[in-house]
């Protein structure tokens, strides 16, 4: 009896990708908004912020970059979050989905461990910034020359976001910029091409 080899799966069409990319970050950011309506017609999602060093709030690091504080703070992240968010699931959903976790997770354990105390930090503004690390980083990571030239381009178009990882605001979360960006630049090195299905 002999074998054959298993056929590879082909990977999607790049019809397809966008489609699916466009279709998830859509749904990303109305369900945002959504949520921010729901929240500010009833309060019932407050309690879904991040406090700092108190253990159940832990269960809020995740739920908290769904959150914001008010619809300005929304609408100032919906659309940087959604042209990197489309840029980053165009390398495949289940790659873009492990970045998205890694980032929520060290940028919502970053502020847990360093916000000031009696602080409530939400927003997706931590995966904004952990994006951007991630598309800047990924090229030079997967050696690819087309992924270094749009990292340099959202490198140009974003970069001065970079400033928002700087103290000088106390009304915003520069940790969860901060370390939103190092879960980002650290998720490019451990989901570089070839570790996961796209």
């Amino acid at each position: 009896m002999t074998y054959l080899p298993q056929a590879q799966p082909r990977p999607p069409a790049r019809g397809a990708r966008v489609k699916a990319a466009a279709g998830l970050m859509l749904l990303w950011a109305a369900l945002l908004w959504v949520l921010e309506a729901v929240d500010s017609a009833t309060g019932a999602l407050h309690t879904f912020g991040l406090s700092p060093r108190s253990l159940p709030e832990l269960r809020d690091v995740i739920p908290m970059a769904f959150l914001h504080h008010g619809f300005d703070h929304l609408a100032s992240n919906t659309l940087p979050l959604l042209v990197l968010g489309f840029i980053a699931a165009l390398g495949g959903i289940r790659r873009f989905a492990a970045v998205v976790l890694t980032i929520m997770l060290v940028g919502g354990l970053g502020v847990w461990l360093t916000a000031p105390a009696y602080s409530v930090t939400a927003g997706a503004s931590g995966v904004v910034f952990g994006l951007f690390g991630y598309l800047v980083v990924r090229g030079f990571v997967d050696r690819r020359p087309w992924d270094v030239v749009t990292g340099l381009v959202v490198a140009v178009v974003y970069g001065s976001i970079l400033w928002g990882v700087l103290p000088t605001n106390p009304a915003v979360s520069w940790q969860g910029h901060l370390f939103g960006l190092v879960g980002g630049v650290l998720a490019a090195f451990w989901f570089r091409r070839g570790r996961i299905p796209a």
